[in-house]
């Protein structure tokens, strides 16, 4: 994501302090949104002047990334007791602060995800995020691994861009798994030992499957319950790498195909980053 025009971010501060409104925000629970989004060394609120405040932190960042975190954490359903009822009022309040910027904020199967505006101006596009290596670089063991999983993601959006439909997604969901298990085994190097799915024997991480690693992140409370299950469209798409699971299933992959994989992944990032 491109930084946020400033009165864009004024915007959004006063979207996300709303005072006198439903969902006010005081001085402390600002700064706990912010270490709830991630956000980097976030700052004690200092007694000032709430939207002023916010708007300087907000715009004294230099890390895109963490702003679309926060972005996201404010339409979350977790941050609200009534869940999705009041977090889709604030998604749609602040999209309408967005759309000059040609983002939109949208649920991939209860997820807050950041995406493009489309060409009809409403429907969010998902694709690579420019900024992914930056993302994930906090979040995997190694720079030469990182460098790998990049080149896997360059290899499908190849593909994508001449038309290999298919093979882009076998290369997200690629991409995805080895992810998954290096974050895994770096967050917690007992797993190195092994990876024990629920009620069974343990098996070495190199021969864990993809949903055993989704399992495990989940158990952890390193994504959240609806971004596991809406993966299970992107390891079964993973699949079609043999001809006969996608015969099977009947699909024939296009360009929409790739962004409904990418969706479901932005989700899981999200909430790798935000549990870290």
């Amino acid at each position: 994501m491109k930084p946020l025009d400033p009165l864009t971010i004024e915007r959004v501060a006063r979207l996300i302090v709303d005072i006198d409104g439903p969902f006010e925000r005081r001085g402390y629970q600002l700064t706990q949104l912010l270490q709830r989004a991630a956000w980097p060394k976030p700052e004690e609120y200092d007694g000032s002047p709430r939207i002023p405040w916010l708007t300087d932190v907000l715009t004294s960042s230099d890390d895109p990334t963490a702003v679309a975190r926060l972005l996201c954490r404010i339409c979350d359903p977790l941050e609200y007791d009534d869940g999705l009822a009041s977090a889709d009022l604030i998604r749609q309040e602040l999209n309408t602060q967005l759309a000059a910027e040609h983002l939109a904020v949208t649920y991939v199967s209860g997820r807050p995800v950041l995406g493009e505006l489309g060409a009809d101006g409403h429907t969010a596009v998902f694709t690579v995020p420019d900024d992914l290596e930056a993302r994930i670089r906090p979040l995997v063991s190694s720079e030469d691994f990182l460098q790998q999983l990049m080149e896997r993601v360059t290899e499908s959006q190849i593909c994508e861009h001449h038309g290999a439909y298919g093979l882009a997604i076998i290369g997200i969901g690629s991409f995805t798994e080895a992810l998954l298990l290096d974050i895994l085994t770096y967050r917690d190097p007992t797993l190195q030992q092994g990876i024990a799915p629920a009620g069974g024997k343990p098996v070495a991480p190199e021969r864990a499957s993809f949903a055993l690693l989704l399992d495990t992140a989940r158990a952890r409370g390193w994504i959240q319950m609806d971004a596991h299950d809406f993966m299970a469209i992107v390891r079964e798409y993973r699949n079609f790498v043999h001809l006969r699971k996608q015969r099977e299933r009947g699909v024939v992959p296009d360009r929409d195909t790739v962004g409904m994989c990418w969706g479901p992944v932005l989700a899981v990032l999200n909430d790798l980053e935000t549990s870290r």
